[in-house]
């Protein structure tokens, strides 16, 4: 069964990540497996730790990814697809790869934000990242 990581961030080219996630169910001959990750950039200014608990932390992580899933959520869940969902906690490229293949996903399906490729050489982006960090086949969606 293929199993496709579907990363998602809350944007207008995520809800197209899953639009394209449901178009790719229907091409297939034999049914998907979709895990739909969001990942939360950790919370490093100054001392915060010192401040706010780990249980404050994981609650603030917890609810921002729930809240950036749920137009995600809301799509899958009315498919016939099986589909998870994850949030994650870190550096976003490469948190979404090492899900990747901690779970065995064949393919990776992301949004991009449409730089132009100098703005994306000068800035970085989290694609471009991901497909330099994996193996796994890389689709972006626009």
């Amino acid at each position: 069964m293929p199993k496709i990581l579907a990363a998602v961030d809350g944007s207008e080219n995520a809800n197209r990540v899953v639009e394209y996630v449901l178009q790719l169910a229907r091409s297939y001959r034999e049914p998907l497996e979709v895990h739909v990750l969001n990942v939360q950039p950790p919370v490093t200014f100054g001392d915060i730790k010192k401040f706010v608990g780990q249980e404050a932390l994981d609650a603030y992580y917890h609810d921002e990814g729930i809240r950036t899933l749920a137009t995600a959520r809301q799509r899958l869940d009315k498919s016939a697809i099986a589909h998870t969902y994850h949030i994650g906690v870190g550096p976003a490229a490469e948190t979404i790869v090492n899900y990747a293949q901690k779970h065995g996903c064949t393919q990776i399906v992301m949004g991009t934000r449409g730089l132009s490729p100098i703005s994306s050489l000068l800035v970085g982006s989290v694609a471009t990242k991901v497909l330099h960090l994996t193996e796994i086949p890389v689709t972006y969606v626009k």
